[in-house]
């Protein structure tokens, strides 16, 4: 908002919009977001074309296809032994045609990243996330951020690189409030309320949540993502990221980001303001509204996604969190206050927890209770110092393995 200081999503910055269409670099290019964010740039090559792709490797022959349909000028694979198969791929589709430049490894990513180009969509999934995201703040590119963790881990780190309006938020809830926010100025806002479906688990007791299995968490009602960010969101830890990415994003304190459950997922997010009134962000669930904001503002893409039909009757619910059954809301406010390396440490141990429960190691509840038992070993992380990089692989390392551990101990202990 126009009067705090140095914003990051801004609605009110004023944005160069360069003529012709915007050049986009896609990380994440085979995922939830990445394909979606082809699907909108494929209908509209008059708006948006896409230079450069990356993925992890582990859906090469749909990478390749991107990759020749888009005719980009560079692909990259996290992993290397991908490579090889990624090679064969496009040569099969390319014939006699050159290839585009192909990079591989852990840093292959972060060297798109800082690619030329207008834009950069950051739709890893992760906290590897995050040196991407600074490489592109660091070229000065307009960053789209999906990757809602490399902000989580990397706050103090992103927001010294970031230029105002430089980070334009991609999550259906923050676009949604980036948007409700051009209503007003900072002093304006009274709080922010940041929506949540209640994942397919809504209304239930943590007793009746001991059991659920697999199959259950990934049966989302309302909206289709990737079996961690599912998962995550069946925990609700999703939302409480999302409360710290609010306030990363917003300067806004916690104890004024507020968390309600809508089933419908039709609002995405609020804004109260001072005077009473609340600005709502409604769409149906379709994350190519979000990507278009992300990529294409201060314009709007036409069509980008479904409207509403305003002659069917249908009905808004809004529910309290309930905070015994999904401690993980107030677990993240906890960290994000702390600060430091606990942010880091939260995320990294809830990464491999949700590993751990797809693989069948972890039970359901296990997820937040050995999340819980990290942070707390963890402790108060020391301030007044400046937090880098090593700061928070180090914290990263440490949480995963003592995540591992706890797990592990927990299964052993179960089965005994």
């Amino acid at each position: 908002m126009s009067d705090r200081p140095s914003p990051l999503a801004d609605p009110h910055i004023a944005f160069d919009v360069s003529e012709g269409r915007r050049d986009i670099v896609v990380l994440g290019s085979t995922g939830s977001i990445g394909t979606q964010a082809i699907d909108l740039v494929l209908r509209n090559p008059d708006r948006f074309r896409v230079t450069a792709l990356a993925a992890s490797g582990g859906r090469i022959g749909l990478l390749a296809e991107q990759a020749h349909r888009l005719r980009v000028a560079a692909v990259a694979v996290a992993r290397e032994e991908a490579l090889p198969e990624l090679r064969e791929a496009l040569k099969a589709l390319y014939g006699s045609e050159p290839l585009p430049e192909l990079l591989a490894g852990p840093d292959a990513a972060t060297r798109l990243a800082a690619s030329p180009c207008h834009t950069v969509l950051n739709g890893i999934t992760g906290s590897i996330g995050l040196a991407p995201t600074l490489a592109a703040l660091e070229a000065g590119r307009t960053l789209a951020l999906a990757n809602k963790e490399s902000l989580i881990v990397g706050g103090p780190l992103v927001k010294a690189l970031a230029k105002p309006g430089q980070i334009i938020p991609v999550d259906s809830e923050h676009a949604a409030l980036f948007q409700a926010l051009a209503a007003g100025t900072r002093a304006d806002v009274r709080k922010l309320v940041v929506t949540a479906s209640g994942g397919p688990f809504r209304g239930r007791t943590r007793e009746q949540l001991a059991h659920v299995t697999r199959e259950d968490a990934l049966a989302h009602p309302t909206w289709a993502m990737g079996p961690v960010i599912t998962v995550n969101s069946a925990t609700l830890v999703n939302k409480g990221l999302e409360v710290i990415e609010a306030h990363l994003l917003y300067d806004i304190p916690f104890d004024r980001i507020e968390v309600v459950v809508h089933p419908q997922s039709y609002v995405h997010s609020m804004v109260e303001f001072t005077d009473g009134s609340t600005l709502a962000q409604a769409t149906p669930p379709d994350m190519r509204g979000p990507i278009a904001i992300g990529i294409g503002w201060p314009e709007r893409v036409p069509d980008a996604a479904p409207a509403f039909d305003w002659t069917k009757a249908s009905t808004w619910e809004f529910f309290p969190l309930d905070t015994e059954a999904f401690p993980s809301v107030g677990l993240a406010r906890h960290v994000g206050e702390l600060g430091g390396t606990a942010p880091a440490v939260f995320n990294a141990a809830n990464e491999e927890c949700v590993e751990a429960f797809l693989a069948g190691r972890l039970p359901f509840n296990g997820i937040m209770d050995t999340v819980t038992a990290v942070v707390t070993e963890h402790g108060t992380p020391a301030r007044g110092t400046s937090l880098t990089v090593s700061d928070v692989l180090e914290a990263e390392t440490w949480a995963r393995a003592r995540a591992r551990e706890l797990a592990a101990k927990a299964t052993a202990e179960a089965r005994a």
